[in-house]
This record gives C-alpha cells, sequence and structure tokens, in this order.
C-alpha cells in the first residue's frame, strides 16, 4: 500500500491525447505537448500537515509571506453595447507608486492620462493576460505566487489582470453584470494589447472561475486565438455537477456555498444602486440568500434570462468549449479540491484535444498546494521555470503542427459524412441590437 501521501507526496497523473500537437523549438527540435508538460512540471511535495484538500485550502485563509505586486490600473469603456460598462484592468508595474489611493487595493494606483498615452511598445517581451476567481481580483495573492517571479527582472515578463465588473475595487456603471462565461471584457483587452504591443507574445492564466471564463473564450476564439498558449488552474468546469456535489455534503453547504454566497452578496451590496435598476432583480430575495447556488438564481438568472440555475450552469460551463481550443492548453486540478471537484473534471475531453493536457494531482485543495515553506506548487509548475516560461523562451510560437484530424474514437477520418458535434454552440442568443 502506497503511503507517500503522508509525506505529502501527491500522485501526478496526465490526461491528453493519443495524437498530441507537436511544438518546434527554436533550435529546429519538436517536441509533443505532453512531452513538454511533463519535462518541466516539478514533482508535486506538499506540506504534509495539510494532508487533504479541506485542509489546503482553509490554509489559504492563513496570512504567509507577503508576494508584492505593484499595479497601474486603467478603466476601460466596454466597445460592444450588448454589454455595455466599464471594465477594470491592472497592469503589473515595476515601479512603486509613492502615493496611496484608499479607493483601490493595496499597491494599486491608477495610470495618469499622460501615463497611459505613451503606453504601448514594439518589444517581443511575452505578455500574461490574467483572470482571476469568484468575487477576487488582481490583490489575491494565489495570482500574485504566479506573477511576481514572471515579471519581476529575471522573469523579463509583462502582465495584467483582467478584473471582473465591480471586484478589486472597481465600479459597475450599468446593471451589466459579469458571469462564468463573461469572455466579453477579456475578449477587448486582448484585442487592445494586439494593437498597443504587436510584436508581444500573449499568453493567458485563469484562476478557478477565471479559469472557466478563460477557457470559454478560448474555445469561443478557436484558430482565431490571439493567444499563443494558456493554463487554466483549478477551473470547476462543469459547474452544475460542481453545485450539485457541494450541496449533498454538509460542509460543501455550510462551509463552501455558504462563503462563496456571502462573499458574492457583499460584492452585491457595494454595487446594488446600480444593480438595482435591472427591473428583473429582486433586491430582497438577493439579501435573503445564504448559498452561491441562490444568488446565482436570483442574480444571474434575472441578468440572462435563464429559467434556473442549473440551464445557467450548464450554458456556462467549459468542458465542452475545452473541445474547441486551439492553442497549446494546460489544466491543473486536485482531485481533492472541494469547491472545483473532481466529478466536475473532464478527464475524458482532455483525451480528444490534442491541443490540451490535464495535468491532475490527488492533493492541492482549492488553489493552494502548499508547500512546507509556504510556497505554492501551482506557481513553480505554471510560471517562470515550467510550462509559461518553456513556451516563451524555446517554442516556436509561429510554427506549430497541425494534428490530423481524427474522430471521437481515435481513428482516421472517414470519407463518409460524420456527424458533427459543435462544442459552442449556445442556449443563451444576446441580440446584436440589445443594449443595456
Amino acid at each position: 500500500m502506497d503511503f507517500s501521501w503522508l509525506a505529502g507526496h501527491a500522485r501526478t497523473t496526465y490526461y491528453n491525447s493519443p495524437n498530441p500537437v507537436n511544438l518546434k523549438t527554436k533550435s529546429g527540435d519538436a517536441v509533443s505537448l505532453p512531452d513538454l508538460v511533463k519535462q518541466v512540471t516539478p514533482p508535486c511535495r506538499l506540506n504534509p500537515l495539510l494532508f487533504n484538500g479541506h485542509l489546503q485550502t482553509a490554509y489559504t485563509t492563513v496570512k504567509g509571506a507577503d508576494v508584492p505586486v505593484t499595479y497601474k490600473r486603467k478603466i476601460f469603456e466596454s466597445d460592444d453595447p450588448r454589454y455595455a460598462g466599464t471594465f477594470a484592468v491592472d497592469f503589473v508595474h515595476r515601479i512603486a507608486s509613492d502615493g496611496v489611493d484608499d479607493s483601490l487595493p493595496p499597491r494599486t494606483t491608477y495610470y495618469t492620462d499622460q501615463e497611459f498615452g505613451e503606453v504601448g511598445s514594439d518589444d517581443s517581451k511575452p505578455m500574461l493576460v490574467t483572470l482571476h476567481g469568484l468575487s477576487g481580483g488582481s490583490h489575491e495573492i494565489y495570482l500574485r505566487h504566479v506573477l511576481a517571479p514572471l515579471t519581476n527582472e529575471q522573469g523579463g515578463w509583462e502582465a495584467c489582470v483582467v478584473n471582473s465588473r465591480g471586484c478589486a475595487m472597481s465600479k459597475i456603471t450599468t446593471s451589466v453584470l459579469y458571469n462564468a462565461r463573461a469572455t466579453w471584457d477579456v475578449r477587448q483587452t486582448v484585442k487592445w494589447l494586439r494593437e498597443k504591443f504587436p510584436n508581444r507574445p500573449l499568453f493567458g492564466i485563469g484562476f478557478s472561475l477565471g479559469a472557466n471564463i478563460l477557457t470559454n473564450y478560448l474555445g469561443e476564439e478557436g484558430e482565431n486565438c490571439q493567444l499563443k498558449a494558456a493554463v487554466a488552474c483549478s477551473n470547476p468546469w462543469n459547474l452544475e455537477v460542481s453545485s450539485m456535489v457541494l450541496q449533498k455534503s454538509w460542509i460543501g453547504l455550510n462551509v463552501y456555498q455558504k462563503v462563496m454566497g456571502n462573499n458574492m452578496k457583499k460584492l452585491f451590496e457595494m454595487h446594488v444602486d446600480q444593480v438595482k435598476k435591472n427591473p428583473a432583480i429582486d433586491i430582497d430575495k438577493v439579501r435573503s440568500i445564504d448559498y452561491l447556488f441562490e444568488f446565482d438564481r436570483y442574480i444571474q438568472c434575472a441578468s440572462w434570462g435563464y429559467p434556473t440555475e442549473g440551464s445557467y450552469y450548464r450554458d456556462a460551463s467549459s468542458t465542452d468549449s475545452m473541445l474547441a481550443i486551439k492553442i497549446p492548453f494546460l489544466g491543473i486540478n486536485a482531485e481533492d479540491d472541494p469547491i472545483a471537484v473532481k466529478e466536475a473534471i473532464p478527464f475524458e475531453e482532455f483525451k480528444q484535444n490534442p491541443y490540451a493536457i490535464l495535468c491532475s494531482t490527488s492533493l492541492g485543495g482549492h488553489l493552494s498546494w502548499f508547500e512546507s515553506n509556504g510556497d505554492r506548487w501551482f506557481a513553480k509548475a505554471v510560471s517562470a521555470v515550467a510550462f509559461l516560461a518553456k513556451m516563451a523562451k524555446d517554442i516556436n510560437l509561429e510554427d506549430i503542427e497541425n494534428p490530423e484530424p481524427k474522430s471521437v474514437n481515435g481513428s482516421a477520418e472517414a470519407k463518409i459524412k460524420q456527424p458533427v458535434f459543435e462544442p459552442m454552440r449556445r442556449k443563451l442568443h444576446i441580440p446584436k441590437e440589445h443594449a443595456a
């Protein structure tokens, strides 16, 4: 019997297509996506005192060593009238500001008009577009564990965080909120970055709900995606399954669902003056909720026209979107994650997309993976010494081999016409003439 878990030694398992994409190196060699990921992913050795997902996840509330990252914020106006309003993007800035703005998270100040007017460059530094978790923001410590080593002088990267509307002390200026498939703001951000930094290779990383949003964005963009590679960390994947599993246990319902519900309720109260302009939202019902699924019932359904939270979860889940991704994509999940539960992880789907690979660990919790020294394993697995750094430094990003088309059972595509599965066909339809 294997008792390695007692020492914090997590089992690492990979799931990928038998016909994976080949990546050509700048030296002229070739390596498959799974081989590259396995070569650079360090062994998962975690704190043995945090021996299950609940303990790992709970430890995120313990204040550890600070990981300082300084930001400059810019408020963007949405360029799509269907999603009218503003959103905040925080850009990593290596020079700390002398000023303090109490209306913003720590180490964050606004760009002045003059400073932002000078933004733009022809340099070829790799740049990371980051999406945070539910009700979080650029200030979150799990996010800074990845950004800090990438963007310091040794790392040499640039990075920005797309804050979901109303998060990280940003303002909501219309009744349009964010949801689990709110891809419109990241799409506008990527388009803007492509114009301002035409030579920078762009990469993406999403955490928890942000991982779900990022995966949906990648699937929506398909072969036209402007990002070169991406990572989804602790993605809940199948939102309906995750929600139902949480509701079936006492700790899932009364701890995780309640904490997430209260966090969203606090966010709602911060922006209630704007939200209540939507006549479909019953303010009293929102204020009476205890759990996240109730918040989704009374806010997300009312905002987007879904009849139930289940229909919202099915439409916003990213499991099928992963099948449409056409850039190198790494998913990282812990099998003992009490929030992004194992039952929701699309193990079989990862075997069908040659551009994707899942790294699944037996231990780690939700956005945790704490090592004995307080570092987080996932940050090492994706950032300065691993996947993202390897892709930016060694891979010829303009010459990624397109795998031979395969049918769903892995055999060569037959000459006869086959039924077609369209992973990105959504149930939600917002007419182009719609404006909030």
